[in-house]
């Protein structure tokens, strides 16, 4: 894997720091992370993953029809 040197200022350094200390990670799996999520091609297969989801599910309308507004019945 490919190395790479960034220079951060001080502050942003501590601040770092601190949150992956708290998010018990490191600095580097930290911006690891965010350039991934950053740069990676934006895709659907996340749809593809919920539809199976769903179908998984054991769940019964007992054959009950669903209108938009009954979404909004309280």
């Amino acid at each position: 894997m490919p190395n790479v040197t960034i220079s951060l200022n001080e502050n942003l350094f501590k601040l770092g720091k601190k949150y992956v200390e708290k998010h018990n990670t490191s600095l580097n799996a930290l911006i690891r992370k965010l350039l991934e999520e950053t740069v990676k091609d934006q895709s659907t297969d996340w749809i593809d993953e919920c539809f199976n989801l769903m179908d998984k599910t054991k769940g019964n309308s007992e054959g009950r029809k669903w209108k938009r507004e009954d979404l909004y019945d309280v």
